[in-house]
Formats: structure tokens, C-alpha cells, sequence
């Protein structure tokens, strides 16, 4: 298996993922991102390369970004120390200031005891999968080792989570007075900027989920979990909330009435939004193929081009870059804003969201109106042959006959897993109990014909 997968290096802390290997991973890193133009240049000038290190708060982040700066300071790279800080605002750092690379210390939505290894090129991007090849096959090659004063530094970035509030706060178009919003920071990175960042803007702020111990982090808590936000809106009478994932590159949100307004609601709102105001880069919206229907239809109401990519956001990122495009994202709520970042920013997003809400004067409700939601049901057939998802005849007649009886007013969708033998049947109709009853009926057709 390659070390590297969809969104970096993640693994069991001291299971697959240990302190040796996070140790490597960065020497081998810096020989890699320490060739180029750029880096050339600085090395001719004297200066050593420099790197921008952060995590969020599970403990093994703690030996693991230690691990991870050891390894690189070893190499020859000044390491800046950011300690917990939110996945974006280590990749916008690392553009703000200039750094060569940075590597970001999370797991993101998974529990505590995994942990993983992220790691972003000059300007805060993520590494195109040819670059993360060369790093794992640098792994068991020469290291850089110099001595004396080549061995690089490390050193505390005292005002790194300033830098990125004050970057967050200069992108809001409209200030969040008057509103208030309960912020579930999952235990995690944001427990700290986000809460700052909220009432910095103006906004009144309840705050749950922002009490790290290490061991807590997406617990019960956090975009993965959002049935006590809900609860918490609903009790305090708040407009909204908002839930971050565990390194805050997410951001989902609740009502005032407690109901669910997910990463599709939340893009439809800003794509109008930008549109508007002139900011939504040839009026096209970036999402994957798993975005609702009700997405598409919203948009093309609007006058907005959905561009469709694959699952995941490096690949929306990649679409968005090839065309220049400034709004896209997936239904999980990464929300990817490229006029102000890089990756997907849960802050970011949500305090643009809330920026709308104060602009219009209207609820959160009100502007998620604006897109009809379609059940969606998604079954997991295991157990078999993923190969000939696309390539069965049978398949493919039973999924041409249920399009059919859809017409327009839903649609399938086939995905088969990209690490086990499974296919994902998903179905969109006006009607729930329609979805699930295609759903099903497609599933056993694919447990039938493609059974291992």
C-alpha cells in the first residue's frame, strides 16, 4: 500500500504511524521540497530553507510534530513552531510569511488515537500526488545531514494565530452584529481562534466543544456529531451554530431551529452571494459528484455553472486551480474560498456565512431556501468485485432502467471504493422512500452480479 493517501500520511499513532517514521517522512521531505528555483536561490544566498510546523491537539501530536521538526531542522530547514492551530491557518501562514514547505500534524475528523501527517508546498498547497511519490521513494535514500551551523532551528511562532485572525477578520465583507451563534469546536484546533475570531467579527458567541485534553477530540462532538449543537441553538435561542471538525477545514451548521444546513446549503448560499457581489469567477461553482441534485438545480435557477469532479477536495482544489475558479467544495463542508485560502477553512466559511445572514437581514433558514434538498441514500454493497463496477452489462441495464424511471426528479450514482472490494449505490428522488427503494433494488443487482 502507498504510504501517502487522499489527504496525506494517517494511521494508529505508534501503530503504523510512529515517531521514526514521521522523523523520516520529514527528512525526506525536505530533500525533495528543498530542490527547485526558489530553494536554490535561497541556499546560494546563505539562507537556510524554512518550514512552518503545526497540530491540533490529540497528544500524539505532541512527539509526532516533535518528531517531525526534528527531522527537519536535522536536514538543514528552520523549523517555526505554530503549536494548535486549525489546518488552514497553517497553510495560509506558510504562504503569508514566505516558508518553502509546512506540515500539518492532524487526523482531522477521526478519533483520538489516530494521527496523520499533511504536508504543503510553497504557498500553502497541497502536494500533487507525483510529488508525494518522489518523498515516499526519498525515504530510503540519502538524507541531508549537515553539521555546525548548517543544522537548522527551531523556534516558537509567537504570533502565528494573530496573523491568521487578522487575515480572517480582512475578509469578511459585512460584520456579524446582532447575531448569535453556539460554535462547536470539536476539541480540536479551533478551540481556541475560533471563539477570538466570532466575536472579534461581533458576533455573540456560545462555545461548546472547546475543552482539548488530548484525548477528547471529536468526541460526541464536532461536524461529525451535531445532534448537541442542534440542542444547544434550540436552548439558547441562538440564530445559528456551527461545527468544526477536529483541524477545523470544515464547517456544517444548524438553524435556528436546530435543522441541519450542510457543506451543499452552505456553497449555495455563498455561490449567490458572491455572485452578487461580483466575486463568483465566471459564475461557476466547483462540487463532486456527490453534491445533491437540489444543488445543480439551484444553481442553474441562479445562472451558475456547477463544474463536477471526484470525490474529495484535493480533486475540487485541482478543478478550481485549472480554471481559475473562486467558490468550490463538498458536501462534508469543506468549503474551499481561494480568493482567501488555499484548502478547505471552517472559520473562514462560517463567518462568511454569518457575514450574509447580517448583510440580508434574513435567518439562516431563509437563505438556505434557495436550494431544495433531495434524499439521498447511499447503501455499501461489500464483497465485491469493484473492477467491474462500470464494465457489467447487467449493471449497467439496471442502472439505465432506474435513471429511466427517474426522469428528472432524481438520479444513481455508482462509486466503487478506492481501498476495498465495495461499491456505493447512491440514489437521489423527490421521495425518501423511492431513494431507498432504488437504492436497494440497485444494490442487489450489484451483490448479484459482482458478487466475489
Amino acid at each position: 500500500m502507498p504510504l501517502f493517501g487522499t489527504d496525506g500520511v494517517r494511521g494508529l499513532a505508534n501503530g503504523p504511524l510512529t515517531a521514526d517514521l514521521a522523523l523520516t517522512l520529514a527528512q525526506a521531505t525536505a530533500v525533495v521540497l528543498g530542490q527547485g528555483r526558489t530553494a536554490e536561490a535561497r541556499k546560494a544566498a546563505g539562507k537556510r530553507l524554512t518550514a512552518v510546523v503545526a497540530r491540533d491537539p490529540r497528544v500524539s501530536g505532541e512527539f509526532i510534530s516533535a518528531a517531525v521538526s526534528a527531522g527537519l531542522a536535522s536536514s538543514g530547514v528552520d523549523v517555526l513552531d505554530a503549536g494548535v492551530l486549525p489546518t488552514p491557518a497553517a497553510a495560509y501562514l506558510i504562504a503569508d510569511i514566505e516558508a518553502d514547505f509546512g506540515v500539518m500534524v492532524s487526523a482531522s475528523h477521526n478519533p483520538a488515537p489516530d494521527n496523520g501527517i499533511k504536508i504543503f508546498a510553497r504557498g500553502g498547497v497541497k502536494l500533487p500526488d507525483v510529488v508525494e511519490q518522489r518523498i515516499e521513494h526519498a525515504m530510503t535514500g540519502p538524507k541531508l545531514q549537515p553539521t555546525g551551523a548548517g543544522v537548522g532551528r527551531i523556534r516558537r511562532f509567537a504570533d502565528a494565530e494573530d496573523r491568521y485572525v487578522v487575515h480572517l477578520l480582512a475578509s469578511l465583507p459585512h460584520r456579524l452584529d446582532g447575531l448569535h451563534v453556539v460554535l462547536d469546536c470539536a476539541h480540536g484546533a479551533a478551540s481556541g481562534v475560533s471563539p477570538e475570531t466570532f466575536r472579534d467579527a461581533g458576533a455573540r458567541v456560545t462555545v461548546i466543544g472547546a475543552d482539548p485534553d488530548g484525548l477528547n477530540i471529536n468526541d460526541g462532538v464536532g461536524s461529525t456529531h451535531l445532534d448537541s449543537l442542534a440542542a444547544e441553538v434550540v436552548r439558547h435561542g441562538a440564530d445559528l451554530g456551527i461545527a468544526h471538525d477536529g483541524d477545523a477545514d470544515r464547517c456544517l451548521a444548524v438553524d435556528a431551529r436546530g435543522r441541519i444546513v450542510d457543506g451543499d446549503q452552505i456553497m449555495a448560499i455563498l455561490a449567490v452571494s458572491m455572485k452578487d457581489r461580483g466575486h463568483l469567477v465566471e459564475n461557476t461553482l466547483v462540487a463532486t459528484v456527490m453534491s445533491n441534485l437540489g444543488l445543480h438545480r439551484a444553481m442553474s435557477d441562479q445562472g451558475i455553472t456547477v463544474v463536477q469532479t471526484g470525490v474529495g477536495d484535493r480533486y475540487v482544489l485541482e478543478a478550481m486551480n485549472e480554471g481559475g475558479y473562486s467558490l468550490g467544495g463538498e458536501q462534508s463542508g469543506h468549503v474551499i474560498m481561494s480568493e482567501y485560502a488555499t484548502t478547505g477553512d471552517g472559520l473562514l466559511t462560517g463567518l462568511h456565512l454569518m457575514a450574509e445572514m447580517a448583510r440580508q437581514g434574513k435567518t439562516l433558514a431563509q437563505l438556505a431556501a434557495i436550494m431544495t434538498v433531495y434524499p439521498q441514500v447511499l447503501v455499501n454493497v461489500r464483497g465485491v468485485d469493484r473492477s467491474l463496477a462500470a464494465s457489467d452489462q447487467g449493471v449497467a441495464d439496471a442502472v439505465a432502467a432506474v435513471s429511466a424511471e427517474l426522469g428528472d426528479s432524481g438520479r444513481v450514482l455508482l462509486r466503487p471504493s478506492g481501498t476495498e472490494e465495495m461499491v456505493r449505490v447512491m440514489v437521489e428522488a423527490a421521495d425518501a422512500d423511492a431513494a431507498q427503494s432504488y437504492a436497494d433494488r440497485l444494490a442487489g443487482v450489484v451483490r448479484e452480479r459482482l458478487a466475489l
